[in-house]
């Protein structure tokens, strides 16, 4: 999430009143999580674990709960509780704004574009050109829908990220202020969920397709020319490389790459990252002739034990 201007580093800490390490002008163009954090962001860190990731990334303002040693050329914001502040931050830059009607009046729409009855299009939406937005479906605010997009009954673009800390006294929500970006000529079937990202963009690229049913976690960013079956479930940041094919009812962890051109059969868990260009099915996911013999091999276990039994 980029600032409509650049703020100083005393401003952001007046903001959610915490103390600073580093010059009182230093800059702050934006907020980030770490997989995605560039010069001028704020990362948050929160866990001993996570702090040297944090102050080694290209984040340049680091929100923490530690004074520690500040790498030279950043910045360091100092708080008792940096997941509250970041969604203080969230809050602050992209407070939610309820809309009076069903097509906001700040959204814009191409020519051409048919918007049928009972859908939502929410504060400061793009859609394209010559795009179908079938009934009920729901844009959230400040999402973009490129060229000749169709998007059928029911589907819901925008909606928060799946993430919560967990503290004794139940989930707390990390506040999503991130957009889904949909490129020209993609195909969104009935009844599918794209979660915004928390600070960046949940992305669909140029001729990707979609089903029916699926789900796109947060953040996650799919190629060019894909296509995706029912029931699939796709996590957070996960990286979906072009002409990947997902079949039925695959199911994906997060924070893992498909890469280009890999086929995952049906039913199958994305437990890890896979190359492109090969055929995986099974759980844990394998390459598909490989997890193919296996299970030739398992079902002749039963004639294999009845031959020692009659010897």
């Amino acid at each position: 999430m980029k600032f409509p201007t650049t703020f100083s580093l005393k401003q952001i800490a007046e903001i959610i009143s915490c103390t600073y390490v580093g010059d009182d002008d230093f800059p702050v163009l934006g907020m980030n999580e770490i997989h995605v954090v560039e010069p001028g962001d704020i990362v948050f860190v929160d866990h001993p674990k996570y702090y040297d990731k944090a102050l080694a990334s290209n984040a340049t303002i680091i929100l923490i709960n530690k004074k520690v040693d500040c790498p030279e050329g950043k910045a360091l914001l100092i708080s008792d509780d940096p997941f509250r502040d970041f969604n203080k931050l969230t809050s602050y830059f992209q407070p939610f704004v309820p809309s009076p009607q069903s097509i906001s009046v700040s959204a814009k729409i191409g020519k051409n574009t048919v918007i049928q009855p009972n859908s939502f299009i929410g504060n400061n939406v793009i859609v394209g050109d010559d795009c179908i937005i079938h009934s009920n479906v729901v844009i959230y605010d400040n999402c973009i829908i490129g060229n000749n997009v169709t998007i059928h009954a029911g589907s819901i673009l925008g909606a928060d990220a799946f993430y919560y800390k967990n503290r004794p006294e139940g989930y707390d929500k990390l506040l999503s202020g991130g957009r889904v970006v949909i490129k020209d000529h993609v195909d969104i079937g009935a009844l599918c969920t794209i979660d915004r990202g928390v600070t960046g963009d949940t992305t669909i690229d140029i001729g990707t397709k979609l089903d029916n049913q699926v789900h796109v976690g947060h953040d996650t960013v799919i190629g060019k020319k894909c296509l995706i079956a029912s029931q699939t479930g796709i996590a957070g940041c996960v990286v979906i490389e072009d002409e990947v094919i997902l079949w039925g009812q695959v199911g994906t962890n997060s924070g893992i790459t498909i890469g280009k051109k890999a086929v995952i059969m049906g039913q199958t868990g994305v437990t890890k990252s896979v190359s492109g260009g090969k055929s995986y099915f099974g759980t844990p996911i394998e390459e598909s002739r490989e997890k193919l013999k296996q299970l030739a091999y398992i079902k002749k276990i039963p004639e294999i034990i009845k031959k020692i039994n009659d010897k």
